[in-house]
């Protein structure tokens, strides 16, 4: 492959060592001791999770701390628990009952405040609610709800009594919506009347009575009254969340649970093919979050976080609900779009609440980016601390916006890599903790062992780029796929024997700093030589005028496969002809003629979900056949769809 581009990316790319005054503030005091630790973790697994998993409350020790090893293994053998309790019981209980633990805001202003002891009394409530409906350790609930609190006290309330959770994105069709609930067969739905966003009004219980007839699992549905709309209530199936809860208890004795037992199944997001269930136990789930958050956010007990997530995804779960409520931590929950009504809602919620540690998608910062340096003045946001991230590729250029000017040099900016199988980020750095590199995902985190290999599963060395792969195992992988084990198999372990294939392009760097740069399935060969979009798109973003970009590979006769290039400008720029010759020259500068491409489209968006990642593989559909075959349902915003179309569609240079 050709890596050069690449190369240039990563050379370019400088230490940048954090304050000492705060590497001394930390809980571990010096990044030498941390160092040690993460040394300890790699070389003494067994050690270093026996040690991490006693800092939570168990009822009865494990007898083994790892059993078995990829693709079948287990951690703290025998070890019982709740996640709930550890969550909100263990806070109460060390005095912590009356600190807040949730806020939540809602798109049109509405605020409700937890304190861990409100919070947990909601939760049993909740909980005891599903069991009168049956439901009982080892069922399935299914949650279809927006960012709303209850949201969250489902989600913990199906830990205190052991059953096994699947949220769903609330903005999901119908069609994506049965697809889940078929695959999940759960026997109680959580949904509510209706939500907004961006000002509309999505309804869920109409999708709900469209589909629930067909999924003969589901006994009862209860449905949170949020915008107080006109809904059917079918009676014998359907209940209202406040009628229900105004009458339970709100003491609920917590399940007893094995840390291997299953607790959350999550489908993966796709937009074409049949969606994978990915299996994760729920107390080792909880166990290696509460590790991690600690030191990728420098966790304190006074912290308020901020995760831009939706409940839908799993980046929410690991961070706002499982690392942020473990630690001790104060979570603020969204339920809108973080740029409406003004594109400064984003900025408004930081300052409102103080928010100090954030956790976020590149393309958000992206977005801020591109509103200009005059969107902060009227913001006092020196109340930033950490900004953690995941989801794509996050470019240098950005990088350094987001540490020097929003800011002000005085933050630790932490990018990181995961997935919905790995749950939590095995590449990452620890806040104030270890150096930061623009570009770069962090390095193998405590209790990770990773590698870049080639197609024969053998390492490439430093500075090449490869296949990454898991080769040890941890608590918070993925056990299996729901009801499919041999597509577990077939997905993660059939490429290189006894290692997880990430299916994500990599390269380790001389200071160990691993470069995610896209999914294997996200780069392209032109006339023989392979390129990935992250080096291409970082030299488009040092453009003056571009906000975001999106580069794929198209067919061409000659070459295989030419690059097209999709350019979002920033405020106040137009796509001019010398615009576009720039970002020519930029490409070609930095990487080559190779890499020259067939055209830059402009747009007003693109197609993002939810969370802010790009859907580069629904551009590639849309130029390729002209139309998009999978549920497009989950993105931010579908008409981007239909914007591309329009534009491709006119411009025959495109294909």
């Amino acid at each position: 492959m050709d890596v050069s581009g690449i190369l240039q990316v990563v050379s370019n790319s400088k230490l940048v060592y954090p304050d000492v005054e705060k590497v001394r503030s930390t809980s571990i005091g010096s990044s030498e001791a941390f160092q040690e630790l993460l040394k300890q973790s790699q070389e003494d697994p067994v050690a270093f999770w026996d040690r991490a998993a006693r800092e939570l409350v168990w009822y009865e020790p494990w007898n083994e701390t790892i059993s078995g090893q990829l693709p079948d293994f287990s951690f703290f053998v025998g070890g019982i628990s709740n996640p709930s309790v550890n969550l909100l019981d263990r806070h109460i209980e060390n005095g912590a009952g009356n600190r807040t633990a949730l806020i939540w805001e809602g798109e049109n202003g509405d605020t409700r405040f937890y304190t861990y002891s409100m919070l947990l009394a909601e939760v049993n409530r909740f909980a005891n609610v599903l069991k009168s409906f049956g439901v009982k350790k080892g069922d399935c609930v299914a949650i279809y709800l927006p960012n709303l609190a209850e949201a969250f006290i489902a989600v913990l309330a199906c830990f205190r009594i052991g059953a096994i959770y699947n949220t769903i994105f609330s903005g999901y069709s119908e069609k994506s919506l049965t697809d889940r609930l078929i695959s999940f067969e759960p026997k109680v739905l959580v949904t509510a009347d209706a939500t907004e966003r961006r000002g509309k009004v999505i309804r869920l219980k109409e999708k709900v009575d469209n589909v629930v007839p067909s999924i003969s699992s589901i006994e009862a549905v209860i449905v949170v009254n949020r915008l107080g709309s006109e809904v059917q209530m079918k009676e014998g199936r359907d209940y209202w969340w406040h009628e229900e809860t105004k009458a339970a208890s709100i003491l609920c004795e917590p399940e007893r649970i094995e840390a291997n037992e299953s607790g959350i199944v999550f489908y993966t997001s796709g937009t074409t093919g049949k969606p994978k269930g990915v299996v994760h136990s729920g107390m080792a789930f909880v166990t290696q979050n509460y590790t991690y958050a600690k030191y990728h956010m420098d966790h304190r007990n006074d912290d308020v976080f901020w995760c831009t997530a939706d409940i839908g995804w799993l980046t929410m779960h690991i961070w706002g609900i499982a690392g942020a409520l473990a630690n001790g931590v104060t979570t603020v929950v969204y339920e809108g779009a973080v740029d409406y009504p003004t594109k400064d809602r984003f900025y408004q919620i930081i300052e409102k609440y103080r928010v100090n540690k954030l956790f976020t998608a590149p393309t958000a910062l992206r977005m801020l980016k591109s509103m200009g340096e005059k969107a902060l003045e009227k913001f006092d946001l020196s109340c930033l601390d950490v900004i953690s991230l995941v989801g794509e590729p996050f470019d240098p250029e950005t990088w350094h916006w987001t540490y020097e000017v929003l800011g002000k040099k005085k933050i630790y900016i932490n990018n990181t890599w995961g997935q919905t199988e790995t749950a939590g980020c095995p590449i990452a750095g620890a806040a104030w903790l270890t150096p930061m590199k623009p570009g770069s995902s962090g390095t193998q985190f405590l209790g990770a062992v990773l590698d870049v290999v080639d197609e024969e599963g053998n390492p490439v060395g430093p500075c090449k780029l490869g296949n990454l792969v898991i080769t040890k195992p941890f608590p918070m992988l993925c056990r299996t796929l729901w009801k499919e084990p041999e597509r577990y198999y077939g997905s993660y372990f059939s490429q290189v024997e006894g290692n997880y294939y990430a299916s994500d392009l990599a390269l380790i760097d001389d200071d160990g700093h691993i470069w995610v740069v896209g999914r294997s399935d996200d780069a392209f060969n032109v006339a023989g030589h392979r390129l990935s979009t992250m080096e291409m798109e970082s030299a488009v973003l040092e453009c003056q005028g571009v906000a975001e970009t999106a580069i794929i590979g198209i067919p061409d006769e000659i070459k295989g496969e030419v690059p097209l290039v999709f350019v979002r400008l920033a405020d106040g720029f137009n796509g001019t002809a010398e615009l576009k010759q720039q970002i020519n020259d930029q490409i070609i500068k930095q990487i080559g003629k190779i890499a020259a491409p067939k055209s830059i489209v402009f747009t007003d968006m693109l197609p993002k979900t939810v969370s802010g990642k790009i859907m580069r593989r629904l551009l590639k559909e849309i130029v390729v056949s002209g139309s998009v075959h999978g549920d497009i349902t989950g993105l931010e915003d579908p008409a981007s769809v239909t914007q591309i179309q329009k534009i491709v569609a006119e411009k025959s240079t495109v294909k």
